[in-house]
């Protein structure tokens, strides 16, 4: 038995997020009914290093399971790619330690949200639109978040938590043109926290959130605030870090 661990693309439009449901359609669900195929029907749990939310999309997500077979890992990654459908796509297959874990062995995890602020209509489906944006307000917001701090404010309530701080290595908003890019990498992420924390970046940029008020909720946690999420078509996974 090897232990495998892949990294995957996925366009989560069509997906109800990375982790499996009873009925909906999920990317672990798809990469569990692959390997159920390559394995005389038998189940093999997979497990990812981030629980992606529904519509949310990969570039770098990262993924293990344990497998007996005799293909080599070049092999095993063309079987599942012939055994996924076509918005899964996996980059690379590599076998690893038996103590490697996708989600608890990751010492960084990083993110992308984009924005585009004209009317330009091709990738609706993969960017927030929006009006325009104060790029200075939102470079002070995204300062802010840099360090280790309690994300309450900016998640979704989860009680089997043991806590929610997070450690922020790099928060930045990066401009081209009418596309913006947001990039923000950490030890962990919460529930809905990427999306809550660029919603409220977006209305302190358009001047409907003040800033002061958004710095007070990073250094006062509140449960249930009133904030903007923003949609998840603009978020994509992008990087998993390890230490090899």
């Amino acid at each position: 038995m090897s232990r495998f661990k892949i990294t995957i693309q996925y366009d989560g439009t069509g997906f109800r997020g990375w982790q499996l449901q009873k009925s909906d359609r999920t990317v672990q669900g798809e990469l569990e009914s692959a390997l159920k195929k390559m394995n005389k029907d038998e189940l093999i749990r997979v497990h990812g290093a981030g629980r992606t939310d529904t519509g949310v999309h990969a570039t770098g997500q990262v993924a293990h399971f344990d497998f007996s077979t005799e293909m080599d890992s070049c092999e095993l990654k063309d079987a599942l790619n012939g055994n996924t459908p076509r918005d899964i796509k996996i980059m690379t297959c590599v076998v690893v330690p038996e103590a490697f874990h996708a989600r608890f062995s990751a010492t960084k995890r990083y993110y992308n949200y984009r924005i585009r602020t004209d009317g330009f209509l091709l990738d609706r489906h993969y960017t927030w639109h929006t009006n325009e944006l104060d790029m200075d307000l939102l470079t002070v917001a995204a300062d802010y978040i840099v360090g280790d701090h309690d994300f309450t404010s900016f998640s979704r309530n989860n009680e089997e938590l043991d806590h929610r701080r997070c450690i922020i290595y790099d928060s930045v908003w990066k401009g081209h043109d009418a596309v913006v890019n947001y990039e923000i990498t950490g030890n962990r992420f919460l529930h809905h926290m990427v999306r809550y924390l660029v919603g409220t970046m977006v209305e302190v940029a358009r001047g409907k959130f003040p800033l002061d008020r958004f710095k007070s909720l990073l250094d006062n946690p509140t449960e249930s605030v009133h904030i903007l999420k923003a949609p998840p078509k603009g978020l994509v996974l992008t990087q998993v870090d390890y230490d090899e």
